[in-house]
């Protein structure tokens, strides 16, 4: 099929072009140049918070390439922000990553490993005159860097920044004042290590950027040994060259902070890491932001990091998807130069396309109706052969048990059928899967309430299994459960955590939590399963037939409200019906008007 895309207006799907090759072609000049002998890249997580399918899409980029052109990939943690990283973030990084795959063997490194080699590099771009301690407030630097502004015709302009008054300072005093920051001597805020580039200049970020900022906060791995931390531009340029990484592989909103990585390391001659930017991973009815997910974690709009609504790749894994669905998501999509928005129906499609060849079919019922077969003796009970996966031969069959009380769903049933409605209603016939036709003669119902509490029918013994007579064809067939061995089952399904396509698109004073979708789980409390789900393992997938695809939820097990389960969990990966289809098809008919 052809990969495609939703445009960045919405107004359409076009053909995704985008691929990898233009940094194949980028990392092959370079080693034909002799620039560079091998290649060498790196995944740079910061540590806080969990990874999201888009940083699938980046470290897919970042071992991929290596692994083409025969190099190596480390897994560097950039955690120079002590007040919003932690040790159980590292913890959950790693898990994920090798989950999807991916293996860094003995190149596990830490920014904070780096500190004494970034104070010396800084020391260094002092000595040459390029750095500075600055007295100014952050507001202040802010305030004498400037903004952009657009004047009546809407042409942006940047208008030159002011010097700081200690812009100045001899390269003797900016050696004591940095040293002395070092040492504790000044209070946070009251001080900040600059490069000294060009106030003057277009690009916001050459107007001087800071280095080093006071903060005196606890680091989960140097402890209180450092009071000052560099700046994420400082460093990770900087990391990237005391690793030998030949090919910085970031994402496009980093390529307006490609000049200044060119130039620290210029300015800390050290070796001559190359930065190239690709478009991140954007995809509808969610957001990709960890700053965002984590508002959600901590205003408990989820349950957690890897609540099954969310797009973190341990809410992916909770919620069914396998590591294979996702990375062949990865691969189609392509990687571009430009900013596109993914549909999640494509994302969805790459997983069925998976699921529906590893898992196998199960008969449940959600929403259970009781179906009584009125000619059927009431202690008989006949084994049924059922199989396992119609895709994969290997799989088998299983036993499942036909008796006089079947659970089936309420929709299978309607008291006055809409047009066009052909299962269960009075009169009308249906085949039980894998069973016999079954005509029904009536229902019972709640006295008190009037619900339909019981369907009535019968079974023809001349159907079974498929057979029937040629005056026995029904147009409809329904799955049931024994009502004699059904085992109970708690099921969640789960909608898109968002409502809307573009959950940032708001109006002028609202948040992307205005876009909730606040039906986004359903949690069903007993369903009817077929016994053998009962022995389902934590993150066994299946298909349920007529329903969807399903996995037993790894907290399964775990107390609620002190009480011990006595049922298994399922979540809801996905449904049966491919709405990714369906756009293809109708992106074709509007390409041919």
């Amino acid at each position: 099929m052809k990969k495609m895309e939703k445009t960045k207006d919405g107004t359409g799907l076009t053909e995704c072009t985008g691929s990898s090759d233009f940094i194949s072609e980028f990392i092959k000049e370079d080693l034909k140049s002799g620039r560079f002998s091998c290649v060498h890249t790196r995944f740079p997580p910061e540590p806080n918070g969990w990874l999201h399918i888009g940083h699938c899409k980046a470290f897919f980029v970042d071992f991929s390439m290596a692994e083409r052109f025969g190099g190596t990939c480390n897994l560097r943690f950039d955690d120079t922000n002590p007040e919003k990283e932690d040790i159980s973030y590292v913890e959950a990084i790693k898990r994920d990553v090798k989950w999807m795959g991916y293996d860094w063997e003995d190149r596990e490194y830490y920014a904070s490993d780096y500190y004494d080699y970034l104070y010396d590099l800084a020391v260094k771009i002092i000595k040459k005159g390029h750095a500075y301690v600055d007295d100014l407030s952050e507001d202040a630097i802010s305030e004498y860097r400037g903004t952009a502004v657009a004047d009546k015709h809407n042409i942006t302009e940047t208008p030159p920044g002011k010097n700081s008054p200690w812009r100045d300072r001899s390269v003797e005093e900016n050696l004591d004042l940095f040293a002395r920051m070092r040492a504790g001597e000044f209070a946070d805020g009251a001080k900040t290590l600059r490069a000294k580039i060009d106030m003057t200049d277009p690009n916001l970020l050459l107007r001087d950027p800071v280095m080093y900022r006071i903060r005196r906060e606890t680091h989960y791995r140097t402890g209180n040994t450092w009071c000052i931390y560099p700046m994420y531009d400082f460093q990770h340029p900087l990391s990237d060259a005391k690793e030998g990484i030949t090919h910085s592989l970031c994402s496009m909103e980093y390529e307006i902070h490609r000049p200044l990585y060119e130039w620290f390391i210029r300015e800390a001659e050290v070796f001559p890491s190359r930065q190239i930017e690709f478009a991140r991973l954007n995809m509808t009815h969610t957001v990709l932001s960890k700053r965002w997910l984590l508002k959600l974690v901590q205003e408990q709009y989820v349950s957690g990091w890897d609540d099954p609504r969310m797009p973190t790749i341990a809410g992916l894994r909770r919620r069914g998807y396998t590591p294979e669905a996702i990375r062949d998501f990865i691969s189609q999509v392509g990687i571009a130069k430009t900013d596109s928005m993914v549909d999640i129906a494509f994302l969805e499609y790459c997983l069925r396309q998976d699921l529906n060849k590893r898992s196998p079919r199960v008969m449940v019922a959600l929403h259970p109706l009781k179906l009584i077969i009125e000619n059927w003796e009431v202690d008989r009970v006949e084994e049924l052969e059922a199989v396992n996966n119609p895709e994969d031969p290997a799989a088998g069959t299983r036993t499942i048990y036909f008796s006089r009380e079947l659970w089936i769903e309420q929709d299978d049933f309607a008291e006055a059928p809409p047009p066009k409605y052909f299962r269960l209603f009075p009169g009308n016939s249906v085949r039980l899967r894998y069973g016999y036709i079954v005509t029904c003669t009536g229902f019972d119902k709640d006295p008190s309430t009037g619900e339909i509490i019981a369907v009535r029918g019968t079974y023809d013994r001349e159907t079974k299994g498929g057979n029937a007579p040629d005056n026995r064809k029904v147009k409809s067939t329904i799955h049931w459960v024994s009502a004699t061995h059904g085992v109970p089952i708690e099921v969640r399904v789960y909608d898109y955590l968002f409502g809307a396509e573009r959950p940032m698109d708001v109006p002028v004073g609202g948040t992307f939590l205005d876009n909730l979708n606040h039906h986004s789980l359903e949690v069903i409390p007993t369903a009817y399963a077929e016994p053998c789900l009962a022995q389902a393992l934590p993150g066994d997938r299946f298909q349920f037939e007529r329903l969807g695809y399903f996995v037993r939820d790894p907290d399964m097990d775990s107390a609620v409200e002190g009480k011990a389960r006595t049922k298994p969990v399922f979540n809801k990966t996905v449904g049966l019906r491919d709405t990714w289809a369906k756009i293809e098809q109708k992106s074709a008919q509007e390409g041919k008007k």
